[in-house]
């Protein structure tokens, strides 16, 4: 018996791998990209150095959700108990022709591929609180039709991706939806494989001298950003997908208690050490003048795309995953108490960039 693994050697999915076959105590085949096939060897190999227990356990099979069935052959799928499906397009600038193929033809591939795996017990499926677009108020768990507009074309495609799952899990598929907000480095190590989101206002406030000047869209004292750390992910995910009540349940991997625009942004200055000198900007002057001022961007490094998620009208409820992990000892830690290890290891490890695996 094996699980299925989709967007391996991926940050989340890499992290993952070893805490599901520990509970399943199965193999596991991951789909791999002809391209990532060196990467993915390398990520094994420093999984098995570190867990022992998976020598031998993880096959690497290459292959490619944006084409039907996967590219795997039909013997791979008779051992297959779970499906985790992780692969998308995470970039907030991609193009709509390439997120509908990845993030949208790709889910339905999986799910087309996996409705013929006669033992399959369950899909795991990653989406994001994003699929809410820009819905102003609290948005539930079990929420998704809203009919807010979304800021790009990750959250639609990410959204219509949902939706597919949703009418197979309607039709009797066992499937359990996890969405992450955003996601940051281990709040104990600091380790991420990608800056981006907060990162790109870390990044600007350590290119400055100490007083650092920083433009804010909207109202900061009023909108939210919610941010968790890769190692709540790991472990709440570990926890529930294999809780008794998952399947079925769509999950909100969310901070239940976010920090406003303002909180976020002192918080980012006292951990660069700067003196923080705020500029109110309307959001829709700020993208601009990233995207056609000339030098804008060149000196913020932050792009257009990210200025929407630090003026973001939506709050994310908790309850099934609150409820869910109630005993666990699993929970949200504040941004406070970790944001100087990400620091930490973003002076460290200055080369890593924010590009997304495609």
């Amino acid at each position: 018996m094996t699980v299925l693994f989709t967007g391996f050697p991926g940050f989340l999915a890499s992290a993952l791998l070893p805490g599901i076959l520990s509970r399943t105590g199965e193999d596991a085949t991951c789909l791999v990209q002809s391209k990532f096939a060196d990467l993915a060897s390398k990520r094994v190999e420093q999984l098995t150095a570190a867990d022992a227990s998976l020598a031998g356990r993880v096959r690497l099979v290459e292959g490619d959700i944006t084409r039907p069935g996967l590219g795997l052959d039909d013997s791979d799928s008779h051992g297959v108990t779970e499906v985790w499906h992780l692969a998308a397009v995470y970039d907030l600038a991609v193009k709509r022709d390439l997120a509908v193929r990845v993030n949208v033809t790709g889910t339905r591939n999986v799910l087309d591929a996996i409705g013929g795996y006669p033992n399959l017990q369950r899909l795991h499926y990653f989406s994001t609180c994003y699929v809410s677009g820009r819905y102003a108020g609290p948005y539930n768990e079990d929420d998704l039709e809203v009919g807010a507009p979304f800021n790009n074309y990750y959250e639609e495609t990410k959204h219509l991706a949902e939706a597919e799952v949703r009418q197979r899990m309607a039709a009797g598929l066992p499937a359990t939806i996890y969405r992450p907000a955003i996601v940051v480095g281990d709040s104990r190590s600091g380790e991420t494989q990608k800056y981006d989101g907060p990162y790109f206002i870390l990044q600007w406030l350590l290119r400055q001298p100490r007083y650092a000047f920083l433009p804010l869209a909207g109202d900061p004292t009023a909108t939210r950003v919610n941010v968790v750390p890769r190692d709540f992910i790991i472990d709440a995910v570990g926890h529930l997908s294999g809780h008794p009540n998952s399947e079925g349940r769509t999950y909100q991997l969310a901070d239940p208690h976010p920090l406003t625009v303002a909180e976020l942004a002192d918080t980012l200055a006292g951990a660069t050490g700067r003196k923080l000198v705020t500029v109110p900007v309307p959001r829709t002057m700020a993208k601009q003048a990233l995207r056609h001022v000339p030098g804008a961007y060149a000196v913020l490094k932050i792009p257009a795309e990210a200025v929407d998620y630090f003026a973001h009208p939506t709050y994310y409820l908790t309850d099934h995953t609150d409820s869910d992990l109630a005993g666990s000892g699993i929970q949200v830690p504040p941004l406070r108490d970790y944001v100087d290890r990400l620091v930490r290891f973003m002076r460290a490890n200055p080369d890593i960039g924010s590009a997304a695996m495609v």
